[in-house]
């Protein structure tokens, strides 16, 4: 097990379909699946005083996580997302001014101090408000840890000018389909399709995305067609495809838990392309459970012990 610790900045919140409640936001899911397979992990958020608070605590604690990162607000509520079900579909609405809009900095800053990461992973939605995206900026740039952007683009909640800042402070990207697609669309002069990612204009246009942003690496996530990195140096390495689970029962978290196998196998030395085909392993297998995180931790004992034994996935 390596020491490097991950830092995790941003949402914690309940997914709350008024008949119950689902503790997620994609740096949390992280955060937990990192900390589920033995990774130091600071996660960095602010909840409220009230039982939503409590029941991500409790997370915190069912996860083996420190609380050196975890603020408290004695104001705002713990953030939430009401999920209104339609049509056999889901309405959202993610309501404003939560606690993790609020992450203040001296404490976060002394956090990250003494936790002495190697990354940080960090998306877009916390940076909805002047606070919590202030707080953000000085944690990167009071740290020479790897910057690791998961691009979470919400209509509503994140605008075009905070997805270039966050590019621009960004070392290494992932992103998926549709947020490749809104790249396209807002920074270059061609719009490829991306059903036929290994063709030339698909790949000329993702390094001068990269180009742009001055970025060391980009990953595009293809759901079941599998994952391509792009590299600084060039290359592109492209995972083999990974067969669905036999039910699928919701995607929720599937890309949170690929990103959660990437930094974990970054931080044990995997190479590359045996770190995406794990991550997409991993990803596929989350697809076929209810929710973003297990609610039983045996689901990850498996995947670490085949890992430890070399085993691909």
């Amino acid at each position: 097990m390596s020491l490097q610790t991950i830092a995790v900045f941003g949402e914690a919140l309940v997914d709350d379909f008024l008949t119950e409640q689902v503790v997620g936001g994609a740096p949390f899911n992280v955060a937990r699946n990192l900390a589920a397979f033995g990774a130091a992990t600071l996660m960095i958020t602010r909840v409220g005083q009230d039982q939503n608070g409590l029941l991500l605590r409790s997370e915190f604690s069912r996860f083996g996580m420190s609380e050196a990162g975890l603020q408290s607000d004695p104001v705002a509520p713990t953030g939430r997302v009401v999920v209104e079900r339609n049509d056999g579909g889901h309405r959202f609405i993610i309501l404003p001014d939560q606690a993790y809009d609020y992450v203040e900095a001296s404490a976060a800053l002394t956090a990250l101090r003494q936790a002495a990461p190697a990354t940080i992973y960090f998306g877009t939605m916390a940076q909805r408000h002047p606070c919590s995206r202030g707080t953000l900026r000085a944690l990167l740039e009071t740290t020479p840890a790897q910057r690791y952007l998961d691009l979470n683009v919400r209509e509503g909640q994140v605008t075009e000018r905070c997805a270039f800042e966050s590019l621009h402070l960004a070392d290494v990207l992932k992103v998926n389909e549709d947020e490749l697609k809104d790249l396209f669309r807002w920074y270059t002069h061609t719009q490829p399709g991306t059903s036929a990612m290994d063709s030339r204009e698909m790949i000329d246009a993702c390094f001068n995305l990269m180009r742009t942003f001055r970025l060391q690496g980009m990953i595009v996530t293809l759901g079941e067609r599998g994952a391509m990195h792009f590299g600084s140096d060039g290359v592109v390495t492209t995972s083999t495809p990974v067969a669905a689970p036999a039910q699928i029962v919701d995607t929720v978290g599937a890309g949170d838990a690929f990103s959660s196998v990437f930094l974990y196998g970054q931080m044990q030395g995997w190479p590359l392309a045996l770190t995406l085909d794990r991550a997409n392993a991993f990803a596929g297998a989350i697809c076929g459970i209810a929710g973003a995180v297990p609610a039983d931790l045996a689901f990850y004992r498996p995947w670490l012990a085949a890992w430890q034994q070399g085993v691909q996935a």
